[in-house]
C-alpha cells in the first residue's frame, strides 16, 4: 500500500493464543492418502489480529493443511475450529456463513480472465450482499486502494497487470467482504525482491490497520523476518518449531538450520522454492 512501512512485528511478540481466545485452532490434525501420512497429530491455535507464516519443506502439507482449515479437504482425524466454527461438523449453512468471513488467494491469484479487475473484486459483493451498484463501486474502489493498486487499474484484465498487480488484486478480491480471517497461499512467489517486499508492506498494513488476522504459507524468507509475528514450522509430521522468528531460527534442527542458512547464502533475497 503506497505510504506504509514493512516494519517487522516486535520483538517481544506474542507466544501463541490460549484455545478460548483463537480464531484459528488446529487440534490433533492427521492426514492420510494412502498409506502416506502427511500430519500426524498437528495441532496450534492463531490468535485475532496477528500474521503468522507456516512454513515446512516439501511434501509436509502445508497447503494440504490450509485447504484443510476452510474446509476445502477433510483431515482423517482431528478438529478444526474456525471462527468458532467446527469445520468438521458444520454443515452447508453454517460452513457458508463461516466462509464468508474469511478471504482466501491460492498461488496462481484465481482471477477471471474475462472480468476487469475491478468486476473480480466486485463478484463477492454481488454474490453475497444486496447492495447498490454504486455502494459496490465504492467498496471496490476502497479495496483497490487498500490493496496498494491504482484507480485506473480497475478497468484493465488480468493479463494487462503485471504479476505483482495481480497477486495485488486477488487481495482486493479477497477482502472485499471485510473478512476477519485472510488466508494466503505462497503470495509472492515469483515477484523480484522489491515487489515482494512491498507486497509484504501491504500485508502488514492489513493486520496492524484492519486488524485482519493473516495465516500465510510461505517459503519466503524475508517475509519471515520483516513482518510475520510467528512462525510456524511443519516437519515429519506434526509442528516442529511455533513462536517468534529469532526464537525458531535458534531451534536445534537439522532443516530448520539449513532453511535459514539459505538466506545468509543468498544476501538475503528470499527464497520461493519448495
Amino acid at each position: 500500500m503506497p505510504g506504509t512501512s514493512a516494519a517487522g512485528p516486535p520483538a517481544d511478540a506474542a507466544p501463541p493464543a490460549p484455545a478460548d481466545t483463537s480464531v484459528i485452532e488446529v487440534r490433533e490434525i492427521v492426514t492420510r492418502f494412502g498409506e502416506q501420512t502427511v500430519h500426524d497429530g498437528v495441532s496450534f491455535a492463531i490468535g485475532r489480529g496477528t500474521l503468522v507464516a507456516l512454513i515446512g519443506g516439501s511434501g509436509t502439507g502445508k497447503s494440504v493443511l490450509l485447504r484443510e482449515i476452510i474446509g476445502l479437504h477433510r483431515p482423517t482425524a482431528g478438529r478444526i475450529a474456525l471462527l468458532g466454527t467446527d469445520i468438521g461438523s458444520a454443515g452447508p449453512a453454517a460452513l457458508a456463513a463461516v466462509r464468508r468471513r474469511f478471504g482466501v488467494t491460492f498461488q496462481d491469484g484465481a482471477l477471471f480472465s474475462s472480468l476487469t479487475v475491478a468486476q473480480n473484486v466486485a463478484v463477492p459483493l454481488r454474490e453475497h450482499t444486496a447492495l447498490a451498484p454504486a455502494t459496490v463501486d465504492a467498496l471496490v474502489a476502497m479495496r483497490l486502494h487498500q490493496a496498494g493498486l491504482p484507480p485506473e487499474a480497475g478497468a484493465k484484465l488480468p493479463s494487462e497487470l503485471s504479476g505483482g498487480m495481480r497477486k495485488r488484486a486477488a487481495i482486493a478480491r479477497a477482502i472485499a467482504l471485510e473478512p476477519e480471517v485472510l488466508f494466503l497461499d505462497e503470495p509472492t512467489s515469483g515477484l523480484d525482491p522489491i515487489t515482494a517486499r512491498a507486497f509484504d508492506g501491504m500485508l502488514r498494513a492489513l493486520v496492524d490497520d484492519l486488524g485482519i488476522t493473516v495465516l500465510l504459507v510461505t517459503h519466503d524468507l524475508d517475509s519471515l523476518l520483516t513482518v510475520a509475528d510467528r512462525v510456524i514450522v511443519l516437519a515429519r509430521g506434526k509442528v516442529l518449531a511455533d513462536g517468534p522468528v529469532q526464537q525458531v531460527m535458534a531451534v536445534d534442527d537439522d532443516w530448520v538450520r539449513r532453511y535459514f542458512a539459505l538466506r545468509r547464502m543468498t544476501g538475503g533475497t528470499g527464497a520461493n522454492g519448495s
